[in-house]
């Protein structure tokens, strides 16, 4: 028995009937269920808009054998990191561990994008690189965060046009809980990575996965 959640008892009774003798035409569909064609068309709308079933002239409908669950994975795959991003919070490399600080809490983020002027990213600050410098350490104000944080090329990003599951499995991966969205500035394939500039052009963290997810039940 085919049954999909969402779908009324009569769009789940139309989705077995095709699954079990189609192709056909909605005429023997309604013919089936005692109802008129015209009461039905709402129902093969739907079905056939949601990708469940396809139609064909003078053939009639046909079950595509997708589940609810291919369709939403179908969906999930198509989702670029640019439709998801967040801005990006970003702190130059002589700002002091101290004012960093104040703009991780004012901004209640988890880590910082350090960069040069330009918003060339050279590293990332994370909670746990500035509690470790401010434990037993007094004067905040003089030690630059570029002292404390993680430096290229040993940070994860990930591109805008990068998919966004790949980028939910590089936080889990490298139990992290955010990501520089990033755009290499001059393309080069040959070049050591080493080498390569980014831009920082926005920020993925679990926080942008937890709203999609949500937005993806709500729907």
């Amino acid at each position: 028995m085919v049954s999909t959640i969402g779908l009324t008892k009569r769009q789940n009774t139309i989705l077995e009937i095709v699954r079990n003798d189609g192709p056909i035409t909605g005429e023997h569909i309604a013919e089936r269920l005692n109802l008129t064609r015209a009461t039905l068309r709402p129902d093969l709308a739907i079905l056939v808009m949601s990708g469940l079933l396809e139609a064909r002239p003078r053939v009639g409908y046909y079950y595509t054998g997708k589940s609810g669950h291919s369709m939403m994975a179908e969906e999930i795959r198509k989702l670029k990191v640019r439709d998801i991003q967040s801005v990006p919070v970003v702190v130059l490399e002589n700002t002091s561990v101290y004012d960093a600080i104040v703009t991780m809490f004012l901004e209640d983020v988890g880590t910082l994008c350090v960069v040069q002027p330009g918003g060339i990213l050279t590293g990332v600050a994370s909670r746990k690189d500035l509690l470790k410098i401010a434990m037993g350490n007094s004067d905040l104000q003089k030690i630059p965060v570029k002292m404390v944080m993680t430096r290229m090329p040993n940070i994860i990003t990930v591109s805008p046009e990068e998919a966004a599951w790949i980028a939910a499995k590089k936080l889990i991966d490298h139990e992290i809980d955010g990501l520089p969205v990033v755009r290499e500035m001059v393309k080069d394939p040959d070049a050591p990575e080493a080498n390569k500039t980014y831009e920082v052009i926005g920020r993925l963290t679990k926080t942008n996965i937890t709203r999609l997810f949500v937005e993806l039940g709500e729907k």
